[in-house]
């Protein structure tokens, strides 16, 4: 996928929504979540953003365990 900027509020309020659900799962600050999806990785540009429009219509379990695997796969840890 491409590097995406977030263009609207429903875009941005996702983004905030799984950096908030990621971060309760793992027990982390926030912060800390933020900085792995952008500067350890493009997970926000290149999946988050892009993939807004399907994602935002799963499950808050579903989101978080996706997210969880992109991690896994693109050898994120945090």
């Amino acid at each position: 996928m491409l590097d995406e900027k977030i263009k609207n509020s429903r875009e941005l309020e996702f983004a905030v929504f799984c950096i908030e659900n990621i971060a309760a799962k793992l027990g982390i600050g926030a912060e800390l979540v933020y900085q792995a999806f952008t500067e350890k990785s493009d997970i926000l540009g290149s999946y988050i953003v892009p993939g807004y429009e399907i994602l935002h219509t799963q499950s808050r379990e579903y989101i978080v365990n996706d997210l969880l695997d992109v991690m896994e796969e693109r050898g994120i840890k945090i």
